[in-house]
């Protein structure tokens, strides 16, 4: 039996509290994608070809995905904090295996075992806020959250690049793997919020797949994740296809981050001064806008003001779009949230790979195009999905 209704969030997140929960995001998307820069170089240092490097990064990925739900469903049995904690606690061994790894084998699956346990960190610590904060003042924390998760994303490569370069890949698989262990340890300030406890592990699971509106919001993500996250993956192909150096052409994609961090911080003014649908709006405008520009030319300039318009489309659509999120099922929110999870990255994945031989024809015109008008029905539906569940 699952509890059917939720204690009613009364306080404010704490700024110790949020600091925690930012941290261990950042952490996470660091590791998540710190390997990007390295393949070449940990091909080199193990004997192995690049593509079985590749594998390593892959199967991290998948591990982040499947993990999703399983910990969601740990985190409604058993406690955020508690899960938050263990999965970092977990992380910690397996980052620095990594960076022991002798050979490519054992590399491959300490990426697998550390994409596992960090996958807890960023829906544990949205679901969090969800607990903590009352609706109606929700999205400013989230958005807070997002800056330092975007700020993991656009640093990882730069900083795992440069730092590689000058000590090797193994301090980057490193360096999360310590910071991991420090926040299994501080994470202990951090107060367990109340919650309703379900009879067993897959109860959350059937509270949640009953929701209509779950569904919904699901089939949302899945079509967010589609146009924000795979189409966004070809920014940096597209400039290299027209001979922009490679260190170039990722440094434009990163934009994207500083876009974001720019964007949450104009978001977290706005919230409570605009309407959840009026940010969605704004969001799908500068989205569909970046695409039909990046259509339009693919060059240098043009491309850096899509990444950055792709940043701010992304704080003010996702952020929204993910405080719904955390609102919809309360009796069983971890579940909901990593649910939204899987929604969201699917469809990234789902568009990504649809698109790749288009993109390996060299045609990301009408790549882009097609990104630009798919933004128009996610807006549709998410403005008015929002502005519907009060």
């Amino acid at each position: 039996m699952v509890t059917t209704t939720a204690p009613r969030p009364v306080a404010v997140l704490s700024p110790s509290a949020l600091r925690l929960l930012r941290t261990a995001g950042f952490v996470s998307n660091f590791d998540r994608f710190c390997i990007a820069p390295m393949p070449a170089l940990i091909g080199s240092g193990l004997g192995v070809p690049v593509a079985t490097v590749v594998l390593a990064a892959s199967g991290y990925y998948l591990a982040y995905g499947l993990m999703q739900p399983v910990w969601g469903a740990a985190g409604d049995r058993w406690g955020r904090v508690r899960v938050m904690r263990v999965s970092l606690a977990g992380a910690a061994p397996a980052a620095l295996l990594s960076a022991l790894a002798p050979d490519a084998p054992v590399l491959i699956a300490a990426r697998v075992l550390t994409g596992a346990c960090f996958a807890a960190a960023i829906a544990a610590s949205l679901t969090y806020v969800g607990d903590t904060v009352p609706a109606e003042v929700r999205q400013r924390p989230l958005s807070e959250l997002m800056t330092a998760f975007a700020l993991g994303t656009a640093l990882a490569t730069g900083v795992a690049g440069a730092l590689a370069h000058y000590a090797g890949w193994r301090p980057v698989f490193a360096l999360p793997g310590v910071l991991a262990g420090f926040l299994a340890l501080a994470l202990r300030r951090l107060p367990e919020p109340a919650r309703p406890r379900s009879g067993s592990l897959l109860a959350p699971f059937g509270t949640v797949l009953r929701s209509r509106r779950q569904w919904y919001v699901m089939a949302v993500a899945l079509l967010e994740g589609a146009v924000l996250l795979g189409f966004l993956t070809y920014l940096a192909p597209a400039l290299e296809a027209h001979g922009v150096p490679v260190a170039v052409a990722g440094a434009v994609a990163a934009l994207y981050g500083v876009g974001t961090m720019a964007a949450s911080r104009a978001v977290t003014r706005l919230v409570g001064r605009w309407s959840p649908a009026a940010l969605i709006v704004a969001g799908g405008t500068q989205t569909a806008l970046a695409y039909l520009l990046a259509g339009y030319r693919q060059s240098t300039g043009t491309l850096v003001v899509a990444a950055v318009l792709l940043g701010g489309g992304w704080s003010f659509l996702h952020s929204t779009v993910q405080t719904w999120a955390t609102t919809v099922c309360p009796t069983a929110r971890s579940t909901a949230v990593a649910l939204f999870g899987v929604a969201l990255y699917g469809g990234g994945a789902l568009s990504g790979g649809l698109a790749a031989a288009t993109a390996q024809a060299g045609a990301y015109r009408p790549l882009f195009w097609l990104a630009a008008l798919l933004s128009v029905p996610l807006t549709v539906a998410a403005a008015v999905g929002r502005a519907r569940c009060r």
